[in-house]
């Protein structure tokens, strides 16, 4: 039997020989010179996705059917190409493209396993076989497989060979290449890879789909070990590498994360769509770099104030109960299969992992998540749901087993908590108010839940964060904050409304008498606000508000407009509080800084814009010192607690709080928070802006301002600062106390002998100061530099 068996080899093995012959001769006058050109690979133009940047170099996303990160051998770690080789080709470096000795080696093996259990192709063959033939099993196709070998290794050298082969060689997960199989799998550059995750790549080639350790860690192992050993046995790697690789815990980057430096995904979005606009299909090949003016720090400050601002705001009303139950099987093989069955379609929700409930009392929960196996839950993590676990909760609020539920991981290690996917949404967004330039921007709680861009889509009412702008109209009217006004209270014709006859109110119910005009924006009181707006017009208002850049459609003039029951987006507002920002000049928000093509070269540079002088900047100045009084002691004190004296902003609440809002800025930086929900609905009894929106801009602002030294804005010329009686609105005589106030020079109220004589013919003395301690009054004079503590 064996005699018989080793004549059937050497048989096979002469025929073979000869039939290599005789093709090979026939290849060289009939197939070589028809084989296609190398022009592809002397000139390689790998397709490289377009990837999206922040200003400071952070990967924000790529867009593109293969996922490519170009490399070479001189900055690739010296073991991967010694794993490849090991792996798919050990006499790379000896053979012609054709590895004569590793054919007889394959063809004995498969004889004497009685089939075709192992190929011959060399890493050349394989790059003649991507670049330029198909994967059909044909004779055909595998000689002009090794004809086009031969004719690579005459154009290029090695190291060049090897070089296509580690870019162009398709890994899974939508990876081209060990440079974005790298990212793929490990979420790092190739060159921060350890052996074992060397020799893991380098086990991929021989079948991407099989050996992918995200879908089979398994069998990607058992191949990990495979080339691990052929490094050793190669002398590749000596005893101690070895055992240390064989050692190392792998850890492999889930399908569902994308491997970025920050989560910007809204933005990435409008990125594509622009950038398609411009280039169509070509922005998924040709390697384009986009880098916007986000900063990265910035972008993950608002990722996380959102977050923890929704999830807040999520908690104060209440668990809804699971998202759904299944049947629990008895058996556990059938149970896993049911849990894994009830969870492969379900995706985590920014941070809030799907699981599903094996067993639950008051004092534990037993839950089981497809990434993180079996948990038990107790302690503070059960306290948002504890009427959920009590036995006379209603069936659709019960947490039982076989509950479909969600969980969060807490800061403390390995502890959880259950939560639930919140109902309400939220935006944000920060510009600098100097350039325009859009520093973060979150659209939403989710993405990938809800890819609509409450920034840029949404159309809301601001609610009374629209107030400053009703007041600015009235400075330029010849309003002073100084200015007496009556609150107390009012009723308007359908005419007036522009709908119903309306009898507004302050948010509080109750009225003031008579106020300044610094103290009803500071108090946000509503009817000051609409009998301002009767006194300078309603169309002259709106007309002077699209100096901020609002929309005069989305502005009807009319007295409800006092109330911001005009509709905005975030951005919109985030560019009319630059202009208060920025001594009144006006800076069109953009997000793309500069487009970069495939070899370096900027094709697109976002041009310095001219500022519009929008409002006077005496204009601005003085608003922002009343905005700087909200924040000090009015509607947002609550800032305060950030330790800074240089914030303005205001809060804004729509009727029945269905949208909450606050809108501020540093001289740096202005940034807006709005919470509500999609389809407008109450947020909940006291849900203002000051307690839902208010803390999202706290927490971002706190953290990107953190080491900014706090800057107040300078008193532009015309601007003058004059003691004031508060009961009056006028300036005292010398030698008297009063409190010191703001003015337009052009617009300071004369003096009065009589001090409660009132200046307004709407008002009358309520007897109540604007301000804090009095002062004895100067002469009026220019104001100082910076802005005083009232």
């Amino acid at each position: 039997m064996f005699k018989h068996t080793w004549q059937y080899l050497l048989a096979l093995l002469v025929g073979f020989a000869l039939i290599i012959t005789v093709l090979i001769v026939l290849a060289a006058a009939l197939i070589y010179p028809n084989l296609p050109s190398l022009d592809t690979l002397t000139d390689y133009r790998p397709k490289i996705p377009m990837r999206v940047y922040t200003a400071d170099n952070a990967l924000i996303a790529e867009f593109g059917q293969e996922r490519r990160a170009v490399v070479s051998l001189a900055t690739v770690p010296p073991m991967l190409p010694k794993a490849i080789l090991a792996a798919e080709d050990e006499r790379f470096y000896q053979h012609g493209g054709v590895d004569t000795l590793g054919v007889l080696r394959a063809a004995v093996s498969n004889v004497l396993s009685r089939g075709a259990k192992e190929g011959a192709s060399t890493i050349t063959m394989q790059v003649a076989r991507n670049f330029f033939l198909s994967s059909e099993k044909t004779f055909t196709r595998k000689l002009n497989e090794a004809l086009l070998a031969i004719k690579i290794e005459h154009a290029l050298s090695k190291d060049e060979i090897l070089t296509l082969y580690m870019n162009q060689i398709y890994l899974g997960q939508r990876a081209y290449g060990f440079g974005a199989a790298s990212l793929a799998y490990f979420g790092k550059p190739v060159q921060k890879l350890t052996i074992a995750e060397d020799a893991m790549l380098a086990g991929l080639p021989k079948a991407p789909s099989r050996y992918n350790p995200v879908v089979n860690f398994d069998r990607a192992r058992l191949r990990q070990l495979y080339v691990l050993r052929r490094m050793h046995e190669l002398k590749y790697i000596d005893d101690a590498q070895y055992a240390d690789a064989v050692a190392q815990k792998l850890v492999i980057r889930k399908a569902q994360q994308n491997g970025v430096d920050v989560n910007a995904d809204y933005v990435a979005e409008m990125v594509r769509q622009t950038m398609y606009e411009r280039y169509q299909d070509a922005i998924y090949s040709s390697g384009m770099k986009v880098y916007t003016t986000l900063l990265k720090r910035d972008q993950e400050a608002a990722n996380q104030a959102l977050r923890q601002g929704v999830l807040e705001y999520d908690q104060r009303h209440g668990y809804r109960g699971p998202e759904g139950f299944i049947n629990l099987p008895a058996a556990d093989a059938e149970r896993q299969s049911a849990l894994d069955d009830a969870l492969q379609d379900t995706i985590d929700v920014n941070g809030l992992q799907p699981a599903v409930v094996i067993s639950a009392s008051s004092k534990r929960v037993q839950v089981y998540s497809k990434d993180y196996g079996d948990i038990s839950i107790s302690g503070t993590g059960l306290q948002f749901v504890q009427k959920a676990l009590a036995a006379t909760a209603p069936s659709k609020l019960a947490i039982r087993p076989g509950a479909l539920i969600r969980i969060q991981k807490l800061p403390q290690a390995q502890a959880w908590r259950i939560a639930q996917i919140p109902a309400v949404e939220a935006a944000l967004v920060s510009v600098d108010p100097k350039t325009g330039a859009i520093r973060a921007l979150v659209g939403g709680f989710d993405y990938n839940r809800n890819k609509f861009n409450h920034v840029t889509q949404a159309w809301r009412q601001p609610g009374s964060s629209f107030k400053p702008f009703i007041y600015s109209a009235a400075l330029e009217k010849g309003f002073t904050p100084a200015t007496l006004v009556e609150d107390a209270p009012l009723t308007l014709t359908a005419a007036q409304t522009g709908g119903e006859a309306w009898e507004p109110k302050n948010y509080e119910g109750t009225y003031a008498g008579i106020v300044s005009v610094r103290t009803a924006l500071t108090k946000s009181l509503n009817l000051p606000t609409i009998r301002i707006l009767q006194a300078i017009g309603p169309v002259y208002a709106r007309d002077y508000v699209t100096r901020f850049g609002f929309d005069a459609a989305r502005t009807p003039p009319y007295l409800t407009m006092a109330l911001g029951a005009n509709s905005v987006t975030p951005l919109q507002l985030a560019t009319g509080y630059g202009v208060f920002a920025n001594a009144g000049k006006l800076a069109t928000p953009y997000l793309i800084e500069r487009i970069v093509d495939q070899n370096g070269n900027v094709i697109s540079q976002t041009a310095p814009e001219k500022l519009r002088q929008a409002i006077d900047p005496r204009n601005a100045f003085i608003m922002t010192s009343i905005m700087m009084d909200v924040v000090r002691r009015g509607t947002a004190a609550h800032a305060m607690q950030l330790g800074r004296n240089d914030l303005a902003g205001k809060t804004g609440t729509t009727n029945d709080q269905r949208d909450a809002w606050f809108a501020g800025y540093q001289s740096s930086l202005v940034a807006i928070a709005w919470i509500g929900f999609d389809q407008p609905r109450s947020l909940g009894s006291g849900e203002t802006g000051a307690h839902a929106a208010l803390p999202i801009w706290m927490k971002y602002m706190g953290s990107v301002l953190k080491g900014v030294p706090q800057t107040l804005p300078p008193a532009p010329s015309g601007v003058v600062q004059v003691v004031i009686n508060p009961l009056s609105g006028l300036p005292v005589s010398p030698g008297q106390s009063g409190v010191p106030e703001y003015f337009d020079q052009e617009s300071v109220p004369m003096r009065s002998n009589t001090p409660d004589t009132p200046t307004d013919p709407l008002s009358v003395p309520d007897g109540t100061p604007d301000a804090s301690k009095p002062v004895a009054a100067p002469e009026a004079q220019p104001s100082d530099s910076s802005i005083p503590a009232f």
